[in-house]
């Protein structure tokens, strides 16, 4: 299984929680302990990419502050790449920031500057590779970037689930996969927040894994086993490589 991450990823950029110091170093940390991880650097995004998903005078916006601007290109790039190697039929997931899912196509909030989702999507589809996708958000807030951006394209599914215990959250997800249907990606739009000892407080590290291994047989059975996940949210610190490499085990 892949693993897009650049040594980039570990500066801190700007003020908020998914920027800060200490963030990135114990997932990587934990991920490298395992060899049936395949670390892969990514490129910058181009301009086409970003111009597919935003406004001109939204990424204008993002421009007028350079390093976030080159942070959220190298993000953007690689959601990208995972998604070519997912599309590839190997599993990838991109450890990458800054998040994405709060971005729509002419402004953002919520730590997010260009989404990195959208963007990954629409250059498959620009290059005539998918016609259809679902999209899996598990992250404690809704993404409400991705919504703006793809809702008007019928054959992309959205599943945000909204579960108050772990055990009905994981039911939604189950639910919501067997009604998906056959498409030709699945992806994860991948936040760690309702860890129970994070913002949400809500998921065990087993339901992570769990959600990766539902993942896994969904695309396995709908997908032709193209797959791939990027990590949004998350700020329980300590413990993100535990939850991240149990994700992984699953949807590897």
């Amino acid at each position: 299984m892949n693993i897009i991450f650049h040594e980039q990823f570990y500066r801190t950029y700007d003020a908020d929680p998914a920027a800060a110091p200490g963030r990135m170093e114990p997932i990587i940390h934990t991920l490298k302990r395992f060899p049936h991880y395949a670390f892969i650097n990514p490129k910058p995004a181009q301009p086409d990419d970003l111009l597919r998903t935003h406004s001109p005078d939204h990424i204008e916006h993002i421009q007028q502050t350079p390093t976030i601007y080159d942070i959220a290109l190298l993000a953007a790039g690689g959601a990208i790449e995972a998604a070519q190697r997912a599309y590839a039929n190997e599993p990838s997931f991109g450890c990458i920031r800054p998040p994405g899912h709060h971005a729509s196509h002419a402004s953002c909030w919520g730590f997010c500057f260009f989404n990195n989702m959208a963007i990954s999507l629409l250059k498959l589809e620009s290059e005539g590779k998918i016609e259809s996708a679902v999209i899996l958000d598990f992250d404690l807030h809704i993404g409400d970037g991705t919504l703006n951006i793809l809702r008007g394209k019928n054959a992309f599914t959205i599943i945000n689930p909204q579960g108050h215990t772990e055990k009905d959250y994981l039911e939604e997800i189950s639910h919501a996969l067997e009604e998906a249907g056959d498409a030709d990606i699945i992806a994860a739009s991948a936040g760690f927040d309702e860890y129970v000892r994070d913002w949400g407080g809500k998921l065990s590290i087993t339901a992570y894994q769990k959600i990766g291994k539902m993942m896994k047989n969904f695309s396995e059975s709908h997908c032709a086993g193209r797959r791939y996940a990027l990590l949004e949210g998350g700020y329980c610190y300590e413990d993100l490589g535990i939850i991240i490499h149990a994700f992984c085990e699953g949807f590897k």
